[in-house]
């Protein structure tokens, strides 16, 4: 299966090299998209750009390709499964949920010059950064990429309630299936309430479990394409 795998914040595409050649060892074609304004050198990017050339890499699959978005991006996932549900096999969100119409996409911490660095591992000190080695932290620290503005504070717009009936796979890494249904059940991810085809699946890692745990990772993304 065709798998498109969309990187978080700070990340560019070469996020996923450890996990691309074990995909293409279980037989399946993965992309890491390039998002614009994470490393391609155009900071003025705005996140209609983003979700632009997620769609593009949906419409260049040869067949209906899964999309894989970890944390902040699992909302581009989502938002390829609203503006293409008849093209989408199937979503998997890694360590995140999408948020839901109206919300800013990621207008999380501090703007400086019209970019949202890397805010260093402080906030993410716990479960999400527990199983990053000192040299992982600092190859991923020196690798960042700052967020454009026009990304983080992007307004995002769904459309479609047809997306609601594309298969979701969860994949719960610094946090528990349990958590995950817990606050889904409570209202706190409304766009997954509402879900018909949802799948939670448990990873023991941390929020980068492309860097910690690729084997893990893609045999989950690999069973997931199978449920699709």
């Amino acid at each position: 299966m065709d798998i498109l795998l969309i990187g978080g914040l700070w990340l560019d595409a070469s996020a996923w090299d450890r996990v691309v050649p074990e995909l293409e060892s279980l037989g399946h074609r993965p992309v890491a998209v390039a998002l614009p304004g994470q490393g391609d050198g155009t900071p003025s990017a705005m996140l209609d750009d983003q979700v632009a050339a997620v769609l593009a890499a949906v419409d260049a699959a040869p067949g209906r390709p899964l999309v894989v978005g970890h944390s902040a991006a699992c909302t581009l996932a989502w938002l390829a499964a609203d503006a293409r549900p008849d093209a989408v096999a199937g979503v998997v969100l890694v360590g995140g949920f999408p948020w839901d119409d109206g919300k800013p996409y990621a207008d999380l911490f501090e703007i400086t010059d019209g970019v949202m660095p890397f805010p260093g591992w402080g906030p993410f000190e716990g479960p999400d950064s527990a199983d990053l080695d000192e040299a992982t932290r600092a190859t991923l620290a020196a690798a960042a990429v700052p967020v454009p503005e026009g990304v983080a504070r992007g307004v995002v717009r769904l459309r479609d309630e047809r997306r609601f009936d594309v298969p979701v796979t969860v994949v719960c890494p610094e946090f528990s299936p349990a958590q995950a249904r817990e606050w889904i059940d409570a209202g706190d991810v409304p766009e997954l309430a509402r879900a018909t085809h949802l799948d939670l699946v448990d990873l023991d890692s941390g929020h980068w479990p492309m860097f910690t745990r690729p084997v893990e990772l893609a045999r989950l993304l690999s069973e997931a394409s199978v449920s699709v």
